[in-house]
């Protein structure tokens, strides 16, 4: 991985391998879950995600089983997508505390004089 910020999709994705395996519908309802219901992934960025992330050995196969006729693959989170995972949790954490740090700050300036108040 590179040290550019993580695409909100990959950050969901391995957020949602974080605590368990899961197979790629399980990890559709998840991102949706994790995301109240703002990303939602379709089928083809599922899996074009998910093979790149494996490729980057970010997640691998945990398992697969036939069910229905068809290949289900269960994913997890490799130690090294931990650490990811877990360096871009702490970015967004020291990014969102200096924003609500120069938030706080603004409250306390004076603000803009209302519409024909003298200065």
């Amino acid at each position: 991985m590179t040290d550019r910020p993580m695409q909100e999709p990959t950050l969901l994705l391995l957020t949602a391998l974080a605590d368990q395996p899961r197979h790629g519908y399980a990890i559709v309802k998840e991102v949706l879950g994790i995301s109240g219901g703002r990303v939602r992934l379709r089928t083809g960025t599922l899996y074009g995600a998910l093979d790149r992330l494996v490729q980057q050995e970010l997640i691998q196969v945990h398992s697969e089983e036939i069910v229905d006729g068809r290949t289900r693959i269960s994913y997890a989170l490799t130690a090294a997508g931990r650490d990811v995972l877990g360096a871009e949790a702490a970015r967004l954490r020291s990014t969102a505390a200096e924003a609500e740090r120069r938030l706080g700050l603004l409250s306390l300036r004076p603000g803009p004089n209302p519409k024909g108040a003298l200065a």
